[in-house]
C-alpha cells in the first residue's frame, strides 16, 4: 500500500478548529492547544500591566509601543499566536482592518505551559527569529523564571535569565523595570498566613 501524501495544513484547516482550542500553522503542520490555564492567563495580564503604562501610554516611562495579547501574525504560509506582542509604534503606526497582522512584531513573549512549551521553545522560536523579530521572552509562570532573548546576526543571544526575587530591567523593556514576583501574585504567600 502506498504511503499518502501528506499536505500542508491551510487557513480552512485552522479556521475549523473549534474556538475553545488556540490554533497555529507552523511549517505546514495545524498546531492546536486549550486555552491558557488561570496560571498563565494571570502571568500574562500582570505583564501587561506591567508593560503598557510605561511603554504604551508614557506614564513613568518612554512610551512610543503598542501591545497586544495573542494576535494572529502571518509570516508567508507561517501563522503564529504569541501570548503577548509588541511594536514599536512607528512601524505599526495604525491598526490593520484584517484580523491578523503581517507586520512583524519588536518584541514577543511565550508563556510557557505543558501544551506549548515544545513548539515555543522549538519551531516557534525559528519562525520569530526568520520574520526579524528582536526580542522574545519566555516567561516559566511554574518555575517563577523569564528568558530574555535578543535577535542577533539570525540567532538567538540569550540576555538574561530572571527567577523569582528578582528585577526585571531588561531589554527592549529595561526603562521601567519591575520585580518579577509582580506576575505571580498566587505564589506569594500573604501577610496573614503562618
Amino acid at each position: 500500500m502506498a504511503d499518502l501524501a501528506t499536505r500542508d495544513a491551510t487557513y480552512a484547516d485552522l479556521e475549523a478548529v473549534p474556538a475553545h482550542l488556540v490554533a497555529e500553522i507552523i511549517d505546514g503542520v495545524l498546531e492546536t492547544h486549550p486555552r491558557p490555564r488561570p496560571r498563565h492567563s494571570v502571568a500574562g495580564a500582570n505583564l501587561a500591566s506591567e508593560l503598557v503604562p510605561p511603554f504604551g501610554r508614557g506614564r513613568g516611562g518612554p512610551g512610543g509601543w503598542v501591545f497586544m495579547m495573542e494576535p494572529e501574525l502571518h509570516f508567508g504560509s507561517q501563522v503564529a499566536v504569541p501570548d503577548l506582542a509588541g511594536w514599536r509604534r512607528e512601524r505599526l503606526p495604525r491598526l490593520p482592518d484584517t484580523a491578523y497582522l503581517e507586520t512583524a512584531p519588536d518584541w514577543v513573549c511565550e508563556i510557557l505551559s505543558p501544551s506549548t512549551a515544545r513548539l515555543d521553545r522549538g519551531p516557534k522560536r525559528r519562525v520569530y527569529a526568520e520574520a526579524g523579530i528582536k526580542h522574545l521572552w519566555l516567561l516559566d509562570p511554574a518555575a517563577g523564571e523569564l528568558e530574555a532573548f535578543e535577535l542577533t546576526e539570525r540567532r538567538w543571544l540569550l540576555l538574561a535569565t530572571i527567577q523569582r526575587g528578582d528585577l526585571v530591567q531588561v531589554s527592549p523593556f529595561d526603562a521601567a523595570p519591575f520585580p518579577l514576583d509582580d506576575l505571580f501574585p498566587f505564589d506569594t504567600p500573604s501577610s496573614t498566613e503562618a
